[in-house]
């Protein structure tokens, strides 16, 4: 009983300090950070890179894993990124992966910016050449001149990041000059990439030991037994991005047109109103993430108005089929894409602008064939209504006496007589008075 007793004691009594010797433990462990990004470089991927690494820092992170796939983004966007990476003072290893991703146009820049650089096998680096969006193929000389411009800035760029990092700075000329585009492989053999990983684990592997310099000063990496702490987008920072579609920023604007439209059309409707002009904030902030064509947005604009000026004048659908024309060119002029990007990033679905147009085209067609019928069709109500209808006389019209039309009483009169019961057609509406005809049988 003694003895059970002293080792309760021993226990009660060394157990902080096994505590406090497993959690320095579990301090010394190092820690790596992982952040996706699977998609395009737009503002909202920005700000989630940036802040993680912001975050890393202060936490004492050990390095940050940035997985990529893209197929490229927005310069202003990139050169945020790439500034923030320069300037880490965390080890950041970029990791184009899984097999089949690729570190396209804005991708390239993000991999250069990196401390170091992996690839999964079965994936391209490359095709960095910028785009103006505003510039279509028949840009003029001075377009094009800014073109050059921003392409020599772009190559200056990622030139010096090459030699920050001990980089191919020529391969990375002629990925922005020429949009040349390798594999893992090759870029393994012209020192594009530091490593060719197939999975994380073995990315983690290769890291270790490895040396890097970051802001202040040069660093070795510890990542043998570390912990990979995940940080996936929140879901405030997914819906921003699926915002960012172009697509999802054309159904919101078109949607948002209606809503407009159908509150002016129905004045005190409400609903309409107030659903079209949440789509149209929703739409206005998704083009501030992407490349919009003025031009373009202006047209769509202009069919909302040519559409609302049809409610007010009669123009017999010519309205309508500006308006539609105009919706139909502002769609396809709306976003602009870069040209070296097999699959573009900014283009709206072209089934998708000839389903609004049609749907749209069907329901103004279908409107003004109402109101033609409408037009044309015989008035049924007040004065108008009643001539040429049949009724019956109540009493003697010699000249006046009382018929009755549609179960009213009316005071009658007529050019000749008429005795009671005889069927009468209205021939004339005079005030309270109608004049009648005899119906011959």
């Amino acid at each position: 009983m003694k003895t059970l007793f002293t080792y309760l004691w021993l226990g009660f009594v060394l157990s902080p300090a096994f505590a406090a010797v497993a959690q320095e433990g579990d301090m010394s462990r190092p820690k790596i950070m992982l952040i996706e990004v699977d998609g395009v470089i737009n503002p909202v991927s920005t700000e989630y890179i940036v802040n993680h690494i912001d975050r890393a820092e202060k936490e004492n992170f050990d390095a940050v894993i940035l997985q990529l796939d893209t197929p490229g983004g927005l310069l202003e966007s990139t050169r945020i990124i790439t500034k923030r990476m320069l300037g880490a003072d965390v080890p950041i290893i970029t990791y184009v992966a899984p097999s089949g991703a690729r570190a396209a146009s804005a991708g390239v820049f993000i991999c250069y910016a990196s401390h170091l650089v992996a690839m999964a096998p079965s994936t391209n680096i490359g095709a960095a050449h910028p785009v103006n969006l505003g510039m279509g193929a028949g840009a003029d000389s001075s377009q094009n001149a800014m073109l050059e411009k921003v392409t020599n800035d772009a190559v200056a760029r990622i030139k010096g990041m090459a030699e920050k990092r001990g980089r191919n700075a020529e391969w990375a000329e002629k990925a922005v000059r020429e949009s040349v585009s390798i594999t893992a492989k090759e870029a393994l053999e012209l020192n594009v990439i530091n490593f060719i990983a197939p999975n994380l684990d073995s990315l983690v592997a290769l890291l270790d030991g490895q040396e890097v310099e970051v802001l202040s000063g040069k660093v070795t990496l510890r990542t043998r037994d570390a912990e990979i702490i995940s940080m996936p987008m929140s879901w405030r920072d997914r819906i921003l991005d699926r915002l960012s579609d172009p697509n999802i920023a054309y159904i919101l604007l078109l949607l948002g047109i209606y809503g407009i439209f159908f509150e002016l059309s129905n004045p005190g409707a409400i609903f309409p109103g107030v659903v079209g002009a949440i789509f149209l904030i929703l739409a206005f902030y998704s083009m501030q993430t992407l490349p919009v064509n003025y031009a373009g947005l202006l047209l769509i604009l202009l069919a909302l108005v040519l559409f609302i000026l049809e409610i007010k004048i009669t123009s017999y659908g010519l309205l309508s089929i500006g308006g539609i024309i105009s919706m139909v060119l502002g769609s396809l002029m709306l976003f602009e894409s870069p040209e070296n990007i097999a699959n573009p990033m900014f283009k709206v679905s072209l089934k998708l602008i000839l389903t609004f147009t049609l749907a749209t085209a069907a329901f103004f067609l279908f409107a003004l064939s109402m109101a033609f019928k409408t037009h044309r069709r015989k008035v049924a109500t007040g004065k108008e209504g009643l001539i040429g209808e049949i009724g019956r006389a109540r009493t003697d019209i010699d000249p006046e006496g009382q018929v009755q039309v549609h179960g009213e009483i009316w005071s009658a009169y007529a050019d000749e007589p008429i005795p009671s019961g005889e069927r009468i057609r209205v021939v004339e509406v005079d005030g309270l008075q109608v004049k009648v005809e005899k119906v011959s049988r």
